[in-house]
């Protein structure tokens, strides 16, 4: 059996021996990284700022897996990493320009608008543009649940808020981004 072809516990315990740590710790990654990729460059657009987040989020994986208590699953630990990594970069933005987070966000939408392939007559790229306008939980919480299609409960325990709370959110969110999609 490959080692990418193990569950998360036997990674788990191959991680925590010094003898298979390095190939353990490469295997998890092998299995989540393309998910946390996408996820990650849905909420910082730019294939180059997800890499940089996504390698940010594979060193606090390697930091913090030895001592991952396992009261979560890995995957929903992993993805609470790569969403605070996310906010924190998108905060790093705003601070690094000091302008509001308005700006950063009309930054992000520039960004897509800039891309060689972006066309605004295609309802893909509306729909991006339309996420960038969102506020940042909004867009956190839309993005999980519409392109990761993380249950509630999940989303819950990834992002610390209650599942009716995030319900709300993520109904506002759809509210916003249909309504720009219709006047755009």
């Amino acid at each position: 059996m490959a080692l990418t072809d193990r569950s998360d516990a036997e990674l788990l315990v191959q991680f925590r021996d010094p003898a298979t740590k390095d190939k353990a710790y490469t295997a998890l990654i092998k299995k989540y990284q393309e998910r946390l990729y996408w996820h990650i460059r849905r909420m910082v657009v730019t294939h180059d700022d997800a890499n940089d987040v996504l390698q940010n989020v594979f060193i606090r994986v390697w930091n913090g897996l030895e001592n991952f208590r396992e009261d979560a699953q890995v995957f929903t630990w992993l993805y609470r990493i790569a969403t605070n990594e996310c906010l924190t970069w998108l905060e790093n933005q705003k601070k690094r320009a000091s302008v509001s987070f308005s700006d950063v966000e009309t930054g992000l939408s520039n960004k897509i608008q800039a891309d060689k392939y972006f066309d605004p007559q295609k309802l893909e790229w509306k729909l991006q543009v339309a996420i960038q306008q969102l506020p940042e939980k909004q867009r956190v919480v839309f993005v999980l649940r519409y392109y990761d299609e993380l249950p509630y409960a999940e989303m819950s325990q990834i992002l610390g808020t209650s599942e009716g709370a995030l319900k709300a959110s993520y109904h506002h969110a759809v509210k916003k981004i249909e309504d720009y999609i219709k006047n755009h």
